[in-house]
């Protein structure tokens, strides 16, 4: 599994859980997935993750790497 953050929004206009990736702003149109729960969103922002992160080693661009947690 994947270390990139996902950020999970419910959409009552959509009626969707939407998820974004933080570290992929720059790269990907918001959001990047959606899904009818939450365990459907995860999966699939999980699934997209993977997707971009395989789709651009092909193409050598270069990869944002995840953002961590600082901790004081």
């Amino acid at each position: 599994m994947s270390q990139y953050s996902m950020i999970i929004q419910w959409s009552e206009e959509d009626q969707l859980f939407l998820v974004t990736v933080p570290e992929f702003d720059a790269l990907v149109i918001m959001p990047c997935t959606h899904g009818k729960t939450r365990e459907e969103a995860i999966h699939n922002g999980e699934e997209v993750i993977d997707m971009y992160l395989d789709a651009w080693q092909s193409e050598d661009k270069t990869i944002p790497a995840p953002r961590t947690l600082q901790v004081a």
